[in-house]
This record gives C-alpha cells, structure tokens and sequence, in this order.
C-alpha cells in the first residue's frame, strides 16, 4: 500500500475530455492526487466566465491558493489558454515548466517563423501578416489564392482557403457577438504578450500562407534534461474536398526515409525556439513528388487526443509520461508492446448546418462498450448559436471523435464501419462504408 505522503499533487489546468478520461484511472491515483482548475470554452454555462477572465490575475490566485496547498507538479494539454497559463503558474511556484516566453512565442504563428526564418527558412511557406480589418489588397503581402488563420487560434477557427480579397472580406465579416467574442477569446494572450515580451503584432491579426499540397503529419515529442526525444507520427486524413480532419492514423504511413526527415524537422524547430521543457505537438505539410517538407505550426503542449493511440499500439501512456516531467520525475521512454498494430481517432463531421438528427442512446453506448471494450466515444454535441458558429468559422461541425485499436488495418476499418452503422453516426463527404 502507498504511504498518502508519497502521493503528489498535481494541477491540471483547463482539463480537456482526454485528460479527465486518462487522470481518473486507478493507476494514476494511486500515486497523485490531481487538482482541477479552469473552464470549459465551449460548454455554456461555463464558457460565460470568458467574459472576465485575466491570466495574469488568474496567475496570482492560482499561485496563493496552491502555495498553501502544496504542489508537486502542473499540467496542462489545452491550446488556448491553458498551456500559457501552465507555464506561468509554473513559473512563479518553481516547478518545471517551459519557460512562458517560449510559450508566447511558439503560439504566436507570425513570431514563430520570424523566429524560424533566418536558419529554418525551408521549412517555411511564404507568409505575411495583416490585421482583421484589413481594407485593401496592398496591405497583404502575398498573391491569392492562400491560406489564412489566426497568428494565435484553436481548433483550426478561421482557417481557411481564401482566393480573392472579396472572399478574405467576407470570411471576416462579423457581427457584434462574434466580435466580442474574438476580442475576448485572444485577450488573454494579448495580455501576456505585452507583458512578457516585446512584440507588436497582437493577436488581432491573421497570417497568410502560401498553398500547401501533400501528405499531413503531427510529430509528438518532448523535452527532459535538455535532451528531445520525439516519439512518432501521426497522419493526418482529410475529408475529401476541405482542409478538416476526417481522422488521424497511427502509426504513420509515410515511406520511412520521410518519417526520419520529419523527426528530424521537429528537432530542429524546438532547439531553434529555445524550447526547454515538456511536450511538443509539431505539424507538417510533405510534398513527397517535390521532394519538400514544410511547417504548419507547433503547439507547446501534447496532443491529449493522440496520447491513447500511442497506448494502443506502443504501450507508452503521453498522459503518464506529462505528469512525470511535471513533477521532475524521468519519464519512462523506451516504446513497448502495445495491444493493438494499428490505431486511429476517427473524427465525425456534419457538413449542412443541423444538428446530429439520433445522438447515440444509454442502451447504444452500453453496446459500444461491449463491442469494444478499449474503444472511447468522445460526443460534442451543440445547437443554436454554438453550432451556427462553428460553421461560419470551419465550414463544418466535429459531433464526435471515435479512438480505436486493432490487429490491421483492415479490422480497423470494419469496426469503424460496424460502429457507425449500430450508433447512427452520420457522416460527411468522402467518409463511406
């Protein structure tokens, strides 16, 4: 038996669904005792305390309050505001954490690759920046059509193909909840931004990309000791016809000279911000008939959703090894044997407006359960105005993410297939039995 004195405390900051699922498992509580702190953005009520919330402030209260408590360790796997406020919680209670500047800097897409451009310049796209209110074409450094997205963003929100400025200004045209809404979202960072560093560029802007055709990758790593480690790829599939993730697969199946080159490329983008501590999520673009490999972003943090698929088929828990480096404990690395070859996190989708017509029923998910037994269903389920939104701004709305295992890929897909069929899952364009 664990002596209660030998289990540590841990703050887990803005938990997502994926960390709340891995934290309550019998095998983490038996050695930390987890805190939770923070807000769920897109469930109301809760994402109606956006309307005050300062993470400076947020910083002091966390910090009086936890010194008193006692701390061992802070994690934090959200895009938006959690990973900026995990490093500076961190920093002012003098526990591991990166360092909040870099933070700042590797979500901030525009400084990122100003930060890149000098000795990583290939691996960068052409790419401008211009503020929301935009008014004419000579403000815009690059020719359409492009790529746009927000300099500092989640969940892919405004992303988007844009081919002319007529199309630009009308992707950019709000009402007054949605401006609010935006201005509130970015606040935070813009805070912190000003406070922390130099920059001029506020979150209020928008960066341009040149095109990008070819196969989509997610490379996860980590910092401890100053050594990276990076652990696998992950592919990306997209519906067919959009830029919106139909599902990820793991392993990867790229050729394995472009795996390497991928591995590496992240390496080489972290050791160049400075990074020096906890996870990374680094995305990629490959032009495997070019012969080029190109950076999409990198998020300071892991990628909660895929740290089941790396259980699956390498037996290594991300969630695990994240708490680990919070508390300053070495982390077990060497992949395993996991259960399952292959994996995936299968993404569902509604493309014309309307919510999911059968939202799977008590006596349907208990059926899951038995079918699949380490399967987990995720629901996101929105109306109203939440959901209105989220079309404007993707184009689509995700109602669901699917994680699996199995012995093939074969046997992946007819499970997939099974799965749909009995829970009612609809399904967007491209994404058929």
């Amino acid at each position: 038996m664990i002596d209660s004195a030998d289990v540590k405390n841990v703050l887990v900051l803005f938990p997502k669904d994926w960390d709340k699922l891995n934290f309550s498992r019998a095998e983490f509580r038996d050695r930390y005792r987890f805190f939770y702190e923070g807000f769920e953005l897109f469930t109301f009520p809760q994402n109606l305390r956006l309307l005050d919330f300062d993470v400076l402030g947020c910083g002091d209260m966390l910090a009086a309050k936890y010194r008193r408590i006692g701390l061992q360790g802070i994690v934090s796997n959200n895009e938006q505001f959690g990973a900026l406020a995990a490093s500076l919680l961190a920093a002012r209670l003098g526990l591991p954490g990166l360092n909040p500047r870099i933070v700042i800097t590797a979500q901030h897409k525009y400084y990122a690759r100003r930060a890149l451009e000098a000795s990583l310049a290939r691996l960068l796209p052409r790419f401008c920046v211009f503020p929301y209110s935009v008014k004419s074409e000579a403000e815009i450094g690059l020719p359409f059509p492009f790529f746009i997205k927000p300099v500092k963003a989640t969940y892919s929100v405004l992303a988007r193909r844009v081919d002319s400025f007529a199309e630009l200004r009308s992707h950019l045209s709000f009402g007054p909840l949605e401006k609010f809404v935006i201005k509130r979202l970015v606040k935070p960072f813009n805070d912190a931004m000003r406070a922390m560093t130099e920059f001029r560029v506020d979150a209020h802007h928008l960066i341009g990309e040149s095109l990008l055709t070819g196969w989509q990758v997610s490379v996860e790593g980590l910092i401890h000791n100053v050594a990276t480690h990076v652990l696998g790829v992950v592919d990306a599939v997209m519906y067919p016809g959009t830029e919106v993730f139909m599902r990820w697969d793991y392993p990867s199946h790229l050729p394995p000279p472009w795996r390497a080159t991928a591995l590496q490329a992240a390496d080489q983008v972290v050791t160049e911000l400075g990074y020096d501590h906890g996870f990374f999520n680094v995305e990629f673009k490959i032009d495997l008939e070019a012969g080029k490999i190109k950076l999409i972003e990198l998020n300071p943090r892991m990628a909660s959703q895929f740290s089941d698929l790396y259980e699956k088929v390498e037996g290594l828990n991300l969630h695990e090894i994240a708490v680990q480096l919070s508390c300053g404990e070495a982390p077990r690395l060497d992949p395993g044997c996991g259960k399952y070859r292959s994996a995936a996190s299968f993404v569902f989708r509604k493309f014309d407006g309307t919510p999911l017509e059968r939202p799977p029923t008590v006596d349907k998910l208990a059926w899951l359960a038995r079918f699949d037994p380490d399967a987990h269903l995720m629901l996101y389920l929105k109306r109203g105005r939440s959901l209105a939104r989220e079309m404007k701004w993707l184009g689509s709305h995700r109602y669901a993410v699917l994680n699996m295992g199995a012995a093939s890929e074969e046997e992946l897909r007819e499970k997939h297939r099974i799965i749909k069929r009995v829970l009612e899952l609809e399904t967007g364009p491209g994404d058929v039995d």
